[in-house]
């Protein structure tokens, strides 16, 4: 077993307002914008995501350097991880090590709140933002082909996730 630490570099505490965070995201998927890489010196970055009911919370995609942990603050998730379907309810928690194919979703009939933490941190808020600009049609969802390296997000087909 192989341990990484990440030593990052920040000298004083984080603080973000809940009524100071950005929302981005769609009518059924709200991205609350916590804390990105850059505040915490790359040791995390930080997103709360609220999902309606039967919203989906992302496709299938892996991440090369950074490993993401779910923790579901409310409701039911499904969660892809690897070749198999997680299911989670409030107070589980999910962590998905670097390059493992993952989605997540809410199931089926419930909503959900999810604390998403993503270390080392990448910064990702424009990567939502982008996302936002997408579910407007402002932009084609072929332009995240172009940031795939940038945000450290390779999207990818499932067959276990329909």
């Amino acid at each position: 077993m192989v341990m990484s630490l990440v030593f990052s570099k920040f000298d004083r505490a984080v603080v973000k307002r809940a009524a100071d965070a950005e929302i981005a995201g769609a009518s059924t998927a709200k991205i609350r914008l916590l804390v990105d890489s850059s505040a915490t010196g790359g040791a995390f970055s930080t997103v709360r995501v609220t999902l309606e009911k039967g919203a989906d919370g992302a496709r299938p995609h892996r991440h090369d350097r950074s490993a993401e942990m779910f923790y579901v603050l409310d409701g039911a998730v499904r969660v892809l991880s690897g070749t198999e379907i997680v299911k989670a309810e409030q107070g589980d928690v999910i962590v998905v090590p670097p390059r493992m194919p993952h989605a997540f979703s809410t199931q089926p009939g419930t909503s959900a709140e999810l604390l998403i933490v993503i270390t080392p941190g990448v910064e990702r808020f424009e990567y939502f933002r982008q996302l936002t600009r997408i579910s407007r049609g402002e932009e084609p969802p072929e332009s995240l082909r172009d940031v795939q390296d940038l945000y450290d997000t390779y999207f990818l087909n499932s067959p276990e996730w329909v």
